[in-house]
């Protein structure tokens, strides 16, 4: 299960010439710094299986709640990035950031592989796919089966660290995540078939991912 009702989760791509940075910056200073922030329990960071993923990382936050994500103390970091986030951060490409509320998060534990879904949703066939969703948790060899619904004007904020960037993308509505020990066991899960029969909306933008990163609480001395 997922350590918290709300999560921020965020896709995205960055250029050749600043990977380094990118993996020196969220590593040592700016993954341990959102996990430092009260309410935030766990971070953890995704990169792209297969070319056909993208955008290729993916990063995951999570938190008590979504008050969380919109509070103060999340707030005022967005307000005063560091050098290096304000740096790397205007390098990033193709970004898809969501403050979401969990509404499923099923399973065991979390796996080294991950299936995201980003798609459409009516609120009339939420329960379906929590149904869905549910049902996925129960495959072999899968750790996690989680339903997120984006928050659009928490998400839309344009706070100083997103001033000027031109690189973010449409809030998802609602994305799925699904977790389990290798890529085969997810060849089969989520089908588009079955969720639109559940009340989807297409276009299902799925990814690949494995585990590259994971921080857990901690201070944050900058």
């Amino acid at each position: 299960m997922l350590a918290g009702e709300a999560v921020v989760a965020i896709w995205n791509d960055i250029p050749a010439d600043t990977r380094e940075q990118f993996y020196d910056w969220h590593i040592v200073e700016h993954m341990p710094e959102r996990v430092g922030i009260p309410g935030f329990r766990r971070g953890r960071r995704y990169i792209a299986i297969d070319p056909v993923t993208k955008p290729e990382f993916f990063t995951l936050y999570e938190l008590d709640t979504i008050q969380v994500a919109q509070g103060v103390d999340y707030a005022n970091r967005l307000n005063d990035p560091t050098p290096a986030t304000a740096h790397v951060t205007s390098r990033f490409q193709n970004t898809f950031r969501a403050l979401s509320r969990v509404l499923v998060s099923h399973g065991p534990g979390s796996g080294g592989v991950l299936l995201t879904i980003r798609f459409g949703c009516d609120a009339q066939h939420i329960p379906g796919l929590r149904a869905l969703v549910r049902a996925a948790g129960q495959a072999a060899r899968v750790t996690g089966a989680h339903f997120c619904q984006g928050d659009a004007a928490a998400s839309s904020v344009r706070t100083t660290e997103y001033q000027g960037r031109t690189d973010i993308q449409a809030t998802p509505d609602c994305f799925i995540m699904i977790e389990a020990t290798d890529a085969e066991a997810l060849t089969q899960i989520m089908q588009d078939r079955a969720m639109t029969g559940a009340g989807a909306m297409a276009p299902y933008e799925r990814g690949l991912y494995r585990l590259e990163y994971t921080r857990t609480k901690t201070g944050f001395a900058p």
